[in-house]
This record gives C-alpha cells, sequence and structure tokens, in this order.
C-alpha cells in the first residue's frame, strides 16, 4: 500500500507541465546582413519595421522586430517578407540572430540574416 500511494505522489510530478515565460521587446529598426552570392560581396542594411527597402532584386518587408528580454540569454528576431520581381515572395518568416539555419532565405542568389534590433 505505502507502494502505490508513492506512485500517486510520484506520477504526477512528471506530468506538471514546464512553463517558461519569455518577455520580448518591440524595435523600430532591423539590422540584417545580405550577401549576393554571385559577386561575392556582403553588406549591413538596416530598415525600419514596416519599411519595404530594395536590394538589387529583392524588395525586403520588416514587419517585425523584438530582442529578448535583458535577463535572457541575448536573441533577435524579426519577422521578414522578401520578394523577387520575377518569381514574387521568396521568403516570408520569422528569422532569429542566434539560429540563423533554423528558417533560411534559401536562395541561389544572396543569404541574408539577422544581425540585431534597434
Amino acid at each position: 500500500m505505502t507502494f502505490l500511494k508513492k506512485l500517486l505522489f510520484v506520477i504526477p510530478l512528471f506530468f506538471v507541465p514546464v512553463l517558461s515565460v519569455f518577455a520580448y521587446t518591440d524595435n523600430d529598426v532591423v539590422v540584417v546582413r545580405i550577401m549576393d552570392k554571385t559577386a561575392g560581396k556582403t553588406q549591413m542594411v538596416k530598415i525600419p519595421v514596416g519599411g519595404d527597402v530594395q536590394f538589387d532584386k529583392l524588395s525586403i518587408l520588416v514587419r517585425s522586430c523584438k530582442k529578448t528580454d535583458p535577463f535572457q540569454a541575448e536573441d533577435f528576431f524579426a519577422f521578414i517578407e522578401i520578394q523577387e520581381p520575377d518569381k514574387g515572395k521568396i521568403f516570408s518568416g520569422w528569422m532569429s540572430r542566434n539560429n540563423p539555419g533554423q528558417n533560411p532565405l534559401q536562395n541561389p542568389d544572396y543569404d541574408l540574416w539577422v544581425v540585431g534590433c534597434e
């Protein structure tokens, strides 16, 4: 009987959800680095949130730029939409500075990644 009581006490502990609260600060400008693979050059570009910037063939629209809470490991996230005139929308989604390979722009001519928010 004592074993059953111990088991009934221990089992619910495994099913308690782990809650983590993430706080982010919104920023007005995202800083991205763009690599033109054909020319072999990189360039830093500052894009205001809500702003649309033309870079060579790319049209880049930033919807949001967030920074993690100061009490967490520093990371920056940006929701970016990228279009090419002949192909339409080639990317739409969140990019993270600390995990650039998680949701990358996959394009034969350009690489783009988030550097930070200001």
